[in-house]
């Protein structure tokens, strides 16, 4: 192993710790490397999505903040053709989500037209959150505390900026980093 770390910073030509040089195994990491299995069946594979900004939120049908829902999926259309995608993931870690995933599915078809992706309920908390959700947690400052927190990951799927419940999809704060994530480069 050493050996090996060895070699990678010998090959980057540059003098740096082993410490650094896990660093830069770590960063190596995007929101693009992960997947969840998708409400409509299958597989939602965020590698399709490289290049886009992700706005991927924790949901809930029965929560304060479930009109949230309306201000994504106007989000969606109107950012999407420019390369935001929301995607949704219900949970219910704070049980005020149907643990059934066509439950889920019909709640939001039929109250709110939602079309953007959306998982099947996955925990997003704690030792078991799903892979994608430690991810976020990591590198956007913390774990959600409550349904709707927003995490919007750059284009270049390594840079993640999180939003509580409170801060709604039309909030000034939202738009003005959804506009600038847009703006840069993947």
């Amino acid at each position: 192993m050493a050996d090996a770390t060895r070699r990678l910073v010998m090959a980057g030509g540059l003098g740096m710790s082993l410490f650094g040089a896990k660093k830069v195994l770590a960063a190596e990491a995007s929101a693009f490397d992960y997947s969840l299995p998708s409400i409509e069946g299958g597989t939602l594979d965020l590698s399709t999505l490289r290049g886009r900004a992700l706005l991927v939120v924790n949901t809930a049908s029965f929560c304060g903040f479930t009109r949230q829902y309306a201000g994504l999926q106007a989000l969606h259309d109107k950012y999407e053709p420019r390369g935001l995608t929301v995607i949704g993931v219900p949970s219910n870690d704070f049980f005020q989500e149907s643990k059934d995933a066509a439950a889920v599915k019909e709640f939001c078809d039929t109250q709110f037209g939602i079309t953007f992706p959306m998982s099947v309920p996955e925990k997003v908390t704690g030792s078991g959150a799903t892979p994608l959700f430690r991810f976020l947690a990591e590198k956007g400052g913390g774990s959600p505390r409550w349904n709707f927190y927003k995490y919007l990951v750059a284009r270049d799927g390594r840079h993640v900026e999180r939003f509580s419940s409170v801060t709604g999809p039309e909030s000034d704060s939202l738009i003005a980093a959804i506009e600038k994530a847009l703006a840069a480069s993947a």
